[in-house]
């Protein structure tokens, strides 16, 4: 819990600079995640994976726009970046 403070509070410091970073950085990290997802096909368990990507992306980028309280973008960074790592590992790796 200390390591999650620790980078919430460097989050809401530079709020402004890490927004435009985690944009960037979770939107390529997205649309890499979506071409490993199409890349193995396009069955309904793919679309399921894609659209999971999709939504958490745009959710992400809405927290944003939306100016929401620095912890509820932080944490939906965190979500984002957790769920198109995962997907693209197992897409990557498993599938």
């Amino acid at each position: 819990m200390k390591t999650y403070q620790k980078y919430l509070e460097s989050y809401k410091r530079g709020f402004i600079g890490f927004n435009t970073l985690g944009i960037l950085f979770q939107s390529c990290l997205g649309s890499a995640a979506a071409m490993l997802v199409l890349q193995n096909g396009t069955s309904p368990a793919q679309m399921v994976q894609l659209f999971f990507i999709t939504i958490f992306c745009m959710g992400f980028n809405g927290s944003v726009l939306a100016q929401q309280k620095p912890k509820v973008v932080f944490n939906m960074l965190i979500a984002t970046i957790t769920v198109s790592t995962v997907i693209a590992l197992l897409n990557l790796f498993i599938i």
